[in-house]
């Protein structure tokens, strides 16, 4: 008896120091801290959501139909996907969903690797100013280019709407599906995460292994064979990192297809929310559903990575196609102009309109008479609703836009400084246990809000915390949680990636000579990865201040800018929504220069330098 209460004592001893050994480590305390954390703030939400397709809400649909008050029906299921409204609610916006994200992605891959090509293995002209200004559509709000492609081709006699440019001037009349629909959806898309696919791909074709290609050269092999059979499979990954994260996004994206009247999972939440909140529950999960599938995708590919690696380091001069005297230039000349529409162009449209008249009228171009002309959208200081203005203040008298900008800003910062925080010390401890559960653990609950659509996850924390339970809604506090969430991965990637690349030994060194942990961070760690953090900061103000899809449903029109913005062109104030864009993309242009000063490193400086 002895003996066995002595072997079961040693036994307890044993695993007492194992875990005592386990939480002296700095790393090991933060992987389960964070553990319990994201677990909770991500699965919660998913949880909550979930509920929310089987509860009955009062004055909904699903009151109507069980005729009950309260308590839980499968009939929200039901109703969805056999009613006589399913092809409308649900089958057509998944469809649409499906074919927009799909065609995102092919028009992102598409002209982001092209350039990212033409930059990094081409003799092109002009590298620097065109992989520079490249990225700027992915910095601004998402329905920038939205705005632009119907201030350019919308025409009072196609779309019932104001004239855009092309029709003010040459009476050009665009087709409708060239105006509004799938195809302008795609293409704004396309536009706006090219850059993202320009930057993956870029910093491959610029870091790859030379050896292989210069082999195939010296055999006599053809250009286009050296393409597929080498270059591609190289970049492989990259693809098809860029794949799954704008398929995801582009999914959940509710400004775009808002602007251009496309029907998608995203706008069909916001409209039977109100009157089918429980179906509207079921379409956001469907959203969150592919969430999950990517980040499953994504771990599938990074099991097999192994077999695309054929990047040792740089060995050789990588070979430059000549695309000749004339054709560098001509070439240039054409992304140039193209840079310029999707990057430059929108801020030139956005200060023309806040000083046109009316909605569309661009005659003063063609007559030469400036008198038309109006400083009345930014100057006037006292509510007439004879001008047109509704009752408005002018932009730099009206206190509801200054507020939402400082409303935006506070919601910025603050998740700036807990995404960033959190997001580094998470990508530290991962980095210093990966490949064990827990840091794959944490790692991907850290990444799946970003992967599930914005729309859905601002749903499912609208549910969680606007309830009779808890109600934050319309407070900094859930503006706040719900982005910090959302952007952790910001930080915690950028530190995971740097901090593979750091020795072991020069921590190791120091834990030798008995350095405590804060210290460490403080003189070794965070001065190593100042460039990372500093971006793992700075990236989630810049999101914030341009989000849209992710903040709409959990605050009221006008507090913050972004839903300040699309409160004013639901009125019809086109000057004014014009006007919060401009201030948007400046905010975002000084954001980036400040990034470019502090890091060295922005996205702007990727493939192309």
């Amino acid at each position: 008896m002895n003996q066995e209460y002595a072997a079961q004592t040693s036994v307890f001893r044993v695993r007492l120091n194992k875990l005592k050994t386990f939480f002296s480590l700095p790393h090991n305390v933060i992987l389960v801290l964070m553990s319990v954390i994201l677990t909770i703030t991500t699965i919660l939400p998913i949880v909550a959501i979930v509920r929310d397709t089987f509860k009955i809400h009062q004055g909904t649909i699903d009151q109507f139909l069980t005729k009950k008050a309260s308590g839980y029906t499968l009939v929200n299921y039901v109703d969805l996907f056999t009613s006589r409204l399913a092809k409308t609610n649900l089958w057509i916006p998944l469809a649409n969903t499906l074919l927009l994200a799909v065609g995102t992605c092919v028009v992102a891959l598409l002209f982001g690797g092209i350039v990212a090509f033409l930059i990094t293995r081409t003799n092109l002209a002009c590298k620097r100013y065109i992989s520079s200004i490249f990225i700027f559509p992915y910095i601004m709000p998402q329905w920038t280019l939205a705005v632009v492609w119907q201030n350019l081709f919308n025409s009072n006699a196609v779309t019932g709407t104001s004239n855009g440019l092309l029709a003010s001037l040459f009476g050009l009349q665009m087709p409708v599906w060239w105006c509004r629909g799938l195809f302008p959806s795609v293409m704004v898309l396309g536009l706006h995460y090219a850059p993202f696919a320009f930057t993956l791909i870029g910093s491959i074709f610029r870091n790859m292994d030379a050896n292989l290609e210069e082999a195939a050269t010296i055999l006599d092999t053809p250009r286009w064979r050296i393409l597929t059979r080498i270059t591609l499979p190289m970049v492989r990954p990259a693809i098809l990192s860029t794949i799954l994260l704008v398929f995801g996004s582009a999914m959940g994206s509710y400004p775009v297809p808002h602007y251009l009247n496309f029907t998608t999972l995203a706008t069909k939440y916001v409209t039977m929310n109100s009157k089918y909140t429980g179906e509207a529950s079921i379409l956001a999960v469907i959203m969150m559903v592919f969430g999950v599938s990517i980040m499953i995708v994504n771990q599938s590919a990074l099991k097999s990575r192994k077999n695309y690696t054929t990047v040792s380091g740089k060995s050789g001069q990588i070979s430059k196609i000549n695309l000749g005297k004339a054709g560098r230039h001509v070439v240039a000349w054409i992304l140039i102009f193209l840079t310029f529409f999707v990057s430059l162009f929108p801020i030139v449209s956005f200060a023309f309109e806040t000083f046109l008249p009316n909605p569309g009228d661009y005659s003063f171009l063609y007559t030469g008479n400036t008198q038309n002309l109006t400083l009345k959208w930014w100057n006037t200081n006292e509510n007439i609703t004879e001008n047109g203005m509704y009752g408005q203040q002018g932009i730099l008298y009206n206190d509801t836009i200054w507020r939402a900008f400082v409303g935006t800003l506070v919601v910025s910062v603050a998740c700036a400084l807990l995404a960033g925080t959190i997001g580094t010390i998470i990508g530290y401890a991962v980095s210093k246990r990966r490949r064990t559960r827990l840091a794959n653990y944490v790692n991907n609950m850290a990444f799946l809000p970003y992967l599930m659509p914005s729309i859905a996850v601002g749903a499912a924390f609208f549910v969680l915390f606007s309830n009779e339970h808890i109600n934050l809604f319309n407070t900094f506090t859930l503006l706040i949680i719900a982005g910090t969430i959302k952007y952790i991965p910001f930080a915690s990637r950028n530190v995971l990636n740097s901090m593979l690349q750091i020795s072991p030994e020069i921590e190791e060194s120091a834990v030798i000579h008995n350095i405590s942990w804060f210290k460490r961070m403080g003189r070794i760690i965070i001065p190593l990865q100042k460039n990372s953090i500093i971006s793992g900061f700075m990236l989630p103000f810049m999101t914030c201040l341009r989000e849209l899809s992710l903040f709409m449903l959990l605050c009221v029109q006008g507090f913050i800018l972004s839903t300040t913005l699309d409160y004013f062109d639901e009125m019809g104030l086109y000057a004014f929504s014009s006007g919060i864009n401009l201030i948007l993309i400046v905010t975002l242009l000084i954001t980036n220069t400040v990034v470019n000063v502090l890091t060295g490193a922005s996205l702007d400086k990727t493939a192309g330098n």
